[in-house]
């Protein structure tokens, strides 16, 4: 049966870290899927290559922007519903080139509620479509010590261009519910890390550092916490509220897990030490790693200027989703960072093209 004929989720951003992760929850529940994506430096078509001779799945390369590529991928594939997760996401980026996030986050998230909005109206378009936006806790600013965690109903203080930017996408969406009747729902989560994440990002950065020889960067003193929910787990969050979230609603995801960033760096060099200890091939592997000379992974730590405008602390009160929904992580921290530090081990020639 042809993916159009099996009325499919539609994924914006579908072969980024996320996405991807999404998509492969989205075909193992035997869902069709139908991917859109530019493809920008953060997406990997490999991401996908595990879905990539499913029946239920099918690829378009195309931009949220482009409001004719829209309307022909709605047109083509009449989709049950939209799982909308394109976006510019690493705050770095956006404090160098800010206009990059508000041209996607904002115009590419405005171009695909019309597009969605134009293809609700036909007579093709299945009873009950669904929007769902995924965002990010970031939209709600910043959070002092004794503060407590993040609520669906915290007020917005996006404080970096980026979060500024999915906080106006975050409006958008909304609008659209209330003025329009697009039924949709907004979720907002946690720091991800998992399988195929783009090395900028924290945890992979740490790892991949490590296994080079090379200076892993802390902001600051190293104080700032986040909250942590494995990418798996997001995605299976995100497949609860596309099935039984309330249109209208939002849902906060995330997986009770505040860590200082100096102190996840201290863990992962602490695994990666313990990982070299107990396989010897490893140093045969990755000549460069510290371990490979007699040294420890933290011998690597720097600490450099502060990020401008750098959040404090984020975490999230996901009591909504498990009481209205009944979701709650699969994965521990420690089960999902083991998984994850082995799949950069045993995936090498996933990451390595992405270094330069």
């Amino acid at each position: 049966m042809a993916v159009a004929e099996e009325r499919p989720i539609l994924i914006t951003g579908g072969a980024g870290f996320i996405g991807s992760a999404v998509a492969r929850t989205a075909t193992a529940r035997g869902d069709a899927v139908v991917i859109l994506d530019a493809l920008t430096y953060a997406a990997c078509i490999d991401n996908l290559a595990g879905i990539a001779d499913n029946r239920h799945y099918a690829f378009e390369k195309g931009d949220i922007r482009d409001r004719a590529c829209l309307d022909r991928i709605f047109s083509t594939y009449r989709p049950r519903s939209v799982i909308h997760l394109a976006a510019e996401s690493h705050v770095d980026r956006s404090i160098d080139a800010p206009s990059a996030f508000i041209d996607t986050n904002v115009t590419g998230t405005f171009q695909l509620l019309e597009a969605a909005c134009a293809y609700r109206d036909q007579s093709h378009c299945p009873e009950g479509f669904r929007f769902l936006h995924v965002s990010t806790d970031e939209v709600y600013g910043s959070l002092s010590a004794g503060d407590p965690a993040f609520t669906e109903t915290t007020r917005y203080e996006p404080n970096s261009p980026y979060s500024a930017s999915k906080a106006g996408s975050d409006h958008l969406v909304r609008a659209y519910q209330h003025t329009f009747g697009l039924q949709v729902t907004t979720s907002n989560c946690s720091n991800n890390y998992g399988p195929y994440q783009f090395p900028e990002k924290l945890i992979p950065l740490c790892l991949t550092r490590i296994l080079d020889g090379g200076q892993i960067p802390v902001y600051g003193d190293g104080s700032n916490i986040r909250d942590w929910l494995y990418v798996t787990d997001h995605a299976r969050g995100i497949a609860n509220i596309l099935e039984s979230g309330k249109a209208g609603e939002v849902y906060n995801i995330g997986g009770h897990n505040e860590w200082a960033n100096l102190d996840i760096v201290r863990l992962l060099c602490r695994v990666m030490d313990e990982r070299f200890a107990a396989d010897e091939a490893l140093a045969m592997r990755f000549p460069n790693a510290p371990q490979s000379r007699g040294a420890n992974s933290d011998a690597l730590i720097e600490f450099v200027t502060d990020r401008a405008g750098h959040d404090w602390r984020y975490a999230i009160d996901a009591s909504k989703i498990e009481r209205e929904l009944g979701f709650v992580p699969d994965e521990t921290f420690e089960t999902g960072l083991a998984q994850t530090v082995d799949w950069y081990l045993n995936n090498e020639a996933w990451w390595r093209p992405l270094l330069s």
